[in-house]
């Protein structure tokens, strides 16, 4: 498939999920970006603190994906996402969760996105059972988080 036209930072913002980069991750993402989950929006400044506790939580997550595709004025990925409960998870508002050492595992869940030029400004996930990112939370014990 040619990507050709899909945006750069795109591309960087797929790479860092892959690297736990979150820092890299970050600087594709516009200060007003908005994660659309479960019913609820995160803003940026929540969003990448869950980042940093799932990879600290998880140091094997791992994605996998479909190719990149677009879907109206928005990009779409299906991801498939898993990881071992191997460390501690601590997003602030949580109460902290001890390693499980389960392994969790999202259904395959498509992502939608609008990217600017410069930056992410929403990530959608599609609302499926089970889904990330409150999937992820639930197959470890945490109720009530706010995605």
């Amino acid at each position: 498939m040619d990507t050709s036209d899909i945006p750069a930072i795109f591309h960087a913002y797929v790479a860092g999920l892959k690297a736990h980069d979150v820092t890299a991750i970050a600087a594709t993402m516009r200060d007003d970006l908005r994660v659309e989950s479960g019913g609820r929006v995160l803003s940026k400044a929540e969003f990448v603190p869950f980042l940093r506790a799932l990879y600290a939580g998880f140091p094997d997550w791992t994605y996998d994906h479909d190719p990149i595709a677009h879907d109206g004025d928005l990009l779409a990925i299906t991801w498939r996402q898993s990881g071992h409960h191997r460390g501690t998870f601590a997003w602030p508002g949580l109460p902290a969760v001890p390693a499980t050492g389960r392994f969790v595992r999202i259904p395959e869940q498509v992502f939608r996105y609008r990217c600017e030029p410069d930056g992410l400004v929403l990530i959608r996930p599609d609302p499926i059972e089970g889904g990330a990112p409150g999937g992820i939370l639930r197959q470890i014990g945490v109720e009530g988080a706010p995605i």
